[in-house]
């Protein structure tokens, strides 16, 4: 069902904007009922006068501004129904002033029964034979698991796929879970490798856009075979011309796949020469994490810090994650083993939205699985954009755990000594780098400030001792600050001309 975001004239429908664009973009229904100057003022200059239906066209599915009052039921059903069917994503309905005295006869208002569910659609079975001839060929299939899976709650037919092919997956960043990450299958760790050498690639909800590198070379085989599957025709052909299209429901199609696979069993060996090359790669992969993520050298490194979280935070939580690098290495370092319970900045990439989302998510946790923790985890820069929303943490009580990694910057930041020596040159204004933030930060102190608990943490016996106490404190929020080295990076990228495109 969609969200619903309800939303005042002008500048608070342009402040909107972004999170219109954000749910288009990540294929996500939401409903926006924004209010409007009266229209016997228009064009005249009235409060807020803006524009609004006209501007929400370029941001949203539907964009529309009810005739009268009698056609809002209808209105409202068509915007429910626009924003989940097909791909899913946002809506937005302008309210005149003047409709909120506005009376009318009952009898004439427009009722409308709420939209039936989507209609679950299935690829024509043509299509599905040909896919799984194509499978059945292939010498180095990849089997690519998008966030489109996870919204058709295609888990279970995906589980037994990969269990009944025995064919390797990828996760992309927000459909983590919907097969375990440790899945033996799981091949996220030789993510690079996967995706340059695979001869055949299943796409399940999956886009070629930037996140998967179009599609083309060099991350992936000029002569590589496409078979995609997806929601939305649009979608079908782009960036690269097809083996295979299959259109519909992701959990439909899929089972298809198990039902053709079951009359024409086939099982990818599990002793190929293309296995043995992912294992070497992910083992080799593995150690070079562990090994940075063992460093004993104070200040930490990224990989020491998300060790250490990984160890101590609940395996089921709801992980919330943003920022350049924190988000990056969060994603290989921190497994999902549920689908649909990792939210970061997503296809849009957009910074801001962590606290946000881990607010929502704790609203909807609280109602249906008060058991469930939500972990947010931010760079310094991150929490910067939306940092006061402690506050609103706090005035709900709302027990969730925000984790800043501290680098004193974006990317790179400096230390203290660094940062007094750049001082020496004149203006910070014109001295100091644009990345570069305060050092050492007391964030912590936003969150006590409110009455939630803050944690200033340098060692890795310190974040142990905040993540300990802050897991067990089911009821009081908490922030635990963790200061890093400043110029600690990811590791060694085999790409290194595209590591962003990894959100």
């Amino acid at each position: 069902r969609p969200g619903v975001c309800l939303v005042v004239s002008g500048p608070g429908f342009l402040h909107a904007l972004g999170g219109m664009a954000n749910a288009t973009m990540n294929c996500w229904p939401l409903i926006v009922i924004g209010g409007s100057s009266d229209r016997n003022q228009e064009t005249m200059g009235a409060f807020q006068e803006f524009p609004q239906v006209e501007a929400g066209r370029l941001y949203n599915k539907l964009s529309v501004r009810p005739s009268s009052l009698e056609v809002i039921p209808a209105v409202i059903e068509k915007a429910v129904r626009t924003s989940i069917y097909g791909r899913p994503g946002s809506c937005y309905i302008d309210i005149p002033g003047d409709f909120v005295n506005l009376q009318v006869n009952k009898s004439s208002v427009k009722y409308v029964e709420c939209c039936p569910p989507p209609p679950v659609s299935m690829a024509e079975n043509s299509a599905v034979s040909e896919a799984a001839f194509i499978i059945a060929r292939s010498k180095q299939p990849l089997l690519i698991i998008g966030k489109g899976a996870a919204y058709s709650h295609a888990e279970n037919n995906i589980r037994k796929l990969v269990d009944l092919c025995g064919l390797p997956f990828l996760p992309t960043p927000m459909a983590k879970g919907v097969v375990p990450d440790n899945h033996p299958n799981c091949v996220a760790a030789a993510r690079s490798m996967a995706l340059q050498h695979a001869d055949v690639v299943i796409l399940l909800g999956a886009r070629l856009n930037w996140i998967l590198h179009f599609g083309l070379p060099p991350r992936f085989r000029q002569d590589a075979k496409f078979i995609q599957i997806d929601i939305c025709a649009e979608e079908l052909g782009n960036n690269v011309r097809p083996a295979a299209i299959l259109l519909g429901d992701i959990n439909a199609v899929t089972k298809q796949l198990l039902e053709e696979f079951n009359e024409r069993p086939f099982k990818y060996p599990s002793d190929s020469e293309w296995w043995k090359r992912l294992r070497e790669k992910i083992t080799n992969n593995e150690e070079r994490s562990k090994g940075l993520a063992l460093q004993k050298s104070l200040p930490m490194n990224y990989y020491t810090a998300f060790h250490h979280i990984r160890e101590l935070i609940p395996k089921d939580c709801i992980l919330v994650s943003e920022g350049a690098n924190t988000m990056d290495i969060g994603r290989t370092m921190l497994p999902n083993y549920y689908p649909r319970q990792r939210l970061d900045a997503g296809t849009f990439g957009t910074m801001g939205v962590g606290l946000g989302f881990a607010i929502a998510a704790a609203m909807v946790a609280k109602d249906q699985t008060p058991e469930k923790r939500v972990v947010c985890i931010e760079g310094d820069s991150a929490f910067g954009f939306s940092g006061m929303e402690v506050e609103t943490i706090c005035r709900y009580n709302l027990p969730i755990l925000i984790i800043i990694v501290n680098n004193n910057g974006i990317y790179t930041g400096l230390d203290a000594d660094a940062w007094k020596e750049v001082l020496k040159s004149g203006d910070p204004a014109t001295c100091v780098p644009p990345v570069s933030l305060l050092p050492n930060s007391h964030y912590e102190e936003i969150m006590s400030a409110f009455g939630g608990k803050g944690y200033f943490v340098k060692t890795p016996e310190e974040l142990q001792n905040a993540l300990k106490a802050s897991v067990t404190d089911k009821q009081t929020p908490s922030l635990i600050n963790v200061m890093i080295d400043p110029h600690s990076e990811r590791k060694k990228q085999e790409f290194p001309w595209l590591t962003r495109s990894s959100l």
